[in-house]
């Protein structure tokens, strides 16, 4: 019987709140063993019979009956008449009884709920001060008890309730435990469930895209031949049906990344007349093909140049204008562009998609953005997709910083705004932008190669046939020698002994990928390839896959499935001009819309290259082109990149649950690769390290700088966005061709006026990292200190300790840091933090203000590589004290300085 009710404790099936209440029931029930006897007469005996008979039958139906609330109750009922009556018969305050009233609080506190719960803490309360006053008043009515007896009550009572309520409390805790643990592991496999979500859905999207590849490559194969209007016809079905699974596919794996977390804004610079243009000549046809009258209005005082990513504004409008044409069966289409300029490099842009449709109900509104959902489904079930069009909209809208909305009257139309905010690149205005001017002839035409190369040689590397076979068929009319190979190794061995013009390469293949392919052709000794220009042709599609591919060094990037004009395309953008032969006929081919050939820029005099621990903020990493390479951060799951692979929230929450992490900085092997790679871009190197007494980066970095003549290491003597300052100095003097020997004096020169301090929330993790003796961490935690870690001569040491609470700590850290204003130099001030709310964040800028303001103030989150040191609720002010050396900061990165970084 014990062993079952054991059992029934701490089974898991069973909800937890009635395993508490028969816990607490169980304990109140031995409770009245204690109690009642205490009375001494047979009216005691038989009432503590009798209750344990009904608290029993009470438990046993308000579980069988699920009314564990109505059971307590009860139970608590009985509680507040059993023990005024042991009470006065166990002899008042003279005996054991009042260490009893405890009980019946406790009871009352874990088993009822809601307003019932007050009610009976009122009556408890009432009760027990009831029962004192009639025996302070009314003695008479008190049995009558020896001091003996008094005495022993009382100490039996104490210690039985101590005993009782600690039991209670060991099941409770034991309990709760074992429910947390449950709730870690339904994490665990909830995350592990995500990841294999989102390995599905990208594995699905690759997988699919292959055979699509082949359909749609073998189908425009076919439309190029004389064939029957029957046949044609069929084929060009074959091939809408094709892409509008591809639209499907698109659509889902667009929303698991975004969903993951996973879907990357790439801010590029583009043409805005060149995207409205792509965007027209997608969509008017469709237009026109259903009868309706397709209208263009565009602001001609828009830039002709503006930064955003260009992939996703493109899918944001096309989608929209995708669904007015879907959802309108007669009247017009209307794309309106217009702008506002917000400041000097800044405009907010509006795009506005107007309908003649059915339009949307008013109670369906608030659902129009939902994934998988199709307001007034009965109505439009004749309409094809999946529903993911506007929730994926307004997810990437969010995503790149913008606003959605919608305006609808049903049968009416309906009208959808999208606002976007973006830099300006070129100031002059677009100008006149007209439908007539912009829309190309969608006309069925007889298929004509756009060059001939007879005498060029590219290789074709995919391990899957069928691809190989379409490509082949696509570029046969222009007579190219096409030689293929299935594997990596293969297109190695191939180069060792043949010279190519071009390569065209996959990227997943087993055993080696294509980027380590690419690379090993890169390096490959004796190889007759190392400097062909080789494109990614790949069905990993997005923008993030573009960033990889250009990050990588590959010439460009072509996703499948893929059609012969921008296969034609790509591969003429890196064929030799002196080998290819022009058709008289064939129309400028479009490059830009499937095709990305990336710009091969000039090798630099000298390039900044720094570690992944510097915490500068994104933006001025591409402002100022330095190259960082990413340190490792270890957990118990495996060995990271510092953000690239794992980001400091992420780590932080994994380290808040009891698990290990530490940073580690790349070995001499990952320093030699870095430096190969990044010499192809630059004549010299400067690269600029942490602190060489805190990190062995700057040792490892040195050993592998003797591989190379022109690759200069230089100890920052500082860390974190202290040694950020140094890095964007140095990439100053770099872009404004100041000589490597006087770049290297200055930075050396800097380090002595680089104010770097933080404040440590705990040392915990300083401890177990090796970074703070345990002497120290163990006298900072049992004293409540906050150590003030600064950096002098490369050393990490302690400079102060501060007491209190955050707001205290902060102000004297504050004041403790800005005692000489006068020497410090007020341009630029980086608030680096690790795991702050934007509370606290708010109240340590307001104490930079009344202390010393800035120019411009960047809250810098760490990277995990850093925050894996100093731990949550830390934090560092850091800054330059006055010199000679002066540095500007372009106006793009001065727009919203205190606000851009708190995101990255």
């Amino acid at each position: 019987m014990i062993k079952k009710w054991f059992e029934l404790i701490f089974d898991h099936r069973i909800s937890l709140r009635e395993r508490m209440f028969r816990v607490v029931s169980g304990i109140s029930m031995l409770a009245l063993f204690f109690i009642l006897p205490m009375g001494r007469n047979i009216v005691n005996w038989l009432l503590l019979a009798v209750s344990l008979v009904i608290m029993a039958v009470i438990v046993k139906y308000s579980i069988r009956k699920e009314c564990i609330n109505g059971g307590a109750t009860a139970i608590a009922v009985m509680l507040l008449i059993l023990f005024p009556v042991s009470f006065f018969t166990a002899g008042g305050f003279y005996s054991g009884m009042p260490e009893w009233f405890v009980l019946c609080f406790i009871y009352i506190s874990i088993t009822l709920e809601g307003r019932r719960k007050a009610a009976f803490f009122l009556f408890c309360t009432a009760e027990t001060l009831l029962c004192y006053y009639i025996a302070f008043y009314f003695p008479h009515t008190v049995a009558r008890n020896t001091p003996r007896h008094s005495f022993f009550d009382s100490a039996n009572s104490v210690i039985m309730v101590g005993l009782l309520t600690s039991v209670l409390l060991m099941f409770l805790n034991r309990m709760y435990e074992e429910e947390n643990e449950l709730a870690k592991q339904q994490k665990k496999e909830i995350e592990e469930l995500n990841r294999a979500e989102n390995h599905f859905f990208s594995s699905m999207s690759h997988e699919i895209r292959t055979p699509i590849n082949s359909i749609i490559g073998l189908n425009e194969i076919i439309l190029r031949g004389d064939i029957s209007d029957e046949v044609a016809e069929n084929a060009r079905n074959i091939q809408g049906a094709s892409k509008m699974l591809l639209t499907l596919i698109n659509d889902i794996l667009d929303l698991s990344k975004i969903k993951s977390g996973k879907m990357e804004i790439v801010n590029v610079s583009y043409e805005t007349g060149k995207l409205l243009s792509e965007i027209v000549n997608m969509i008017w046809i469709k237009a026109k093909e259903k009868g309706l009258e397709f209208r263009l209005n565009v602001d001609p005082s828009i830039p002709s140049m503006l930064c955003g990513d260009e992939v996703r504004i493109k899918q944001v409008v096309i989608n929209l204008l995708n669904n007015a044409v879907k959802y309108t069966s007669e009247g017009s289409v209307t794309l309106s562009i217009r702008c506002e300029r917000m400041g000097l490099n800044r405009v907010r842009v509006w795009y506005s998609v107007e309908d003649t449709g059915q339009g949307v109900k008013k109670e369906n509104i608030p659902y129009i953005f939902n994934a998988f959902r199709r307001v007034d489904e009965e109505k439009n079930r004749h309409i094809e997709g999946t529903g993911l069009g506007l929730s994926i909209v307004q997810q990437l809208v969010q995503l790149m910083g913008g606003e959605i909305s919608v305006n609808s009257v049903y049968t009416k139309g309906s009208i959808f705004i999208v606002m976007l905010e973006q830099d300006i690149i070129d100031n002059e205005e677009l100008g006149t932008f007209t439908l007539d001017s912009r829309v190309k002839s969608h006309d069925t035409e007889q298929y004509r190669q756009s060059f001939e190369a007879p005498d060029a040689h590219i290789l074709v590397v995919d391990d899957n046939d069928m691809n190989l076979v379409v490509v082949r068929k696509l570029l046969s009319a222009t007579k190219i020698q096409i030689h293929t190979a299935s594997s990596g190794a293969e297109c190695l061995s191939l180069t060792q002994n043949q010279y190519y013009d071009g390569i065209l390469m996959d990227h997943l293949m087993p055993e080696m990928d294509g980027i380590q392919c690419f690379h090993a052709l890169r390096t490959q000794p004796g190889g007759l390839c190392q400097d062909v220009p080789v494109i990614a042709l790949t069905a990993n599609a997005g923008s993030d896959n573009q960033l990889l591919y250009r990050k990588e060094g590959f010439s460009g990037y072509l996703a499948k499935p893929v059609s012969g004009a921008l296969l034609e395309a790509a591969v003429l953008s890196i064929l030799p001009k002196e080998l290819v032969k022009m058709s008289e006929d064939a129309k400028e081919t479009e490059i830009g819309k499937d095709v990305l050939i990336f710009e091969h820029a000039k090798r630099l005099s000298v390039m900044i290259t720094t570690d992944s621990v510097c915490d500068l903020p994104e933006s001025l990493i591409k402002e100022f082109g330095i190259a960082v390479c990413p340190y490792y951060v270890c957990t118990d799951r495996g060995r990271f990149l510092d953000e690239l692979e794992l980001r400091a929230d992420e780590l932080l929450m994994y380290m808040a649950e009891g698990q290990k992490g530490f940073s580690q900085p790349p070995d001499v092997e990952d320093y030699e690769r870095f430096f190969a790679e990044k010499l192809t871009e630059a004549q010299n190197i400067i690269h600029i390290t942490m602190a060489k007494h805190v990190s062995e980066g700057y040792n490892n970095a040195l050993e592998a700088a003797k591989s190379f003549e022109n690759v200069t290491v230089i100890d920052s003597g500082h860390l974190s966005s202290s040694m950020g300052l140094a890095v964007l100095y140095a990439a100053h003097l770099a872009e404004n061709h100041v000589p490597k020997p006087e770049i290297v004096r200055t930075v050396k020169r800097l380090r002595n006026y680089i104010s770097s301090a933080f404040i440590i929330d705990s040392t915990d993790m300083m401890s177990q990292s090796g970074r703070l003796p345990k002497r120290i961490h163990v006298l900072c935690d049992a004293l409540l200190l906050h150590p003030i870690i600064v950096l002098r001569k490369s050393k990490m040491t302690v400079g102060g300790l501060g007491v209190g609470d955050f707001a205290r700590v902060a102000k004297s850290y504050v004041r403790r840091v800005f005692r000489e204003s006068r020497s410090v130099d007020r341009r630029v001030l980086f608030i680096t933090y690790s795991g702050m709310d934007e509370k606290s964040l708010e109240y340590i800028q307001e104490l930079v203000r009344q202390y010393c303001p800035f120019e411009r103030v960047y809250l810098q989150k760490a990277s995990s590589a850093v925050a894996s040191n100093c731990g949550p609720g830390s934090f560092g002010l850091l800054f330059m004290k006055k010199n000679d050396v002066e540095i500007s900061f372009s106006q793009a990165s001065k727009a919203d300085s205190q606000t851009e970084e708190k995101a990255e």
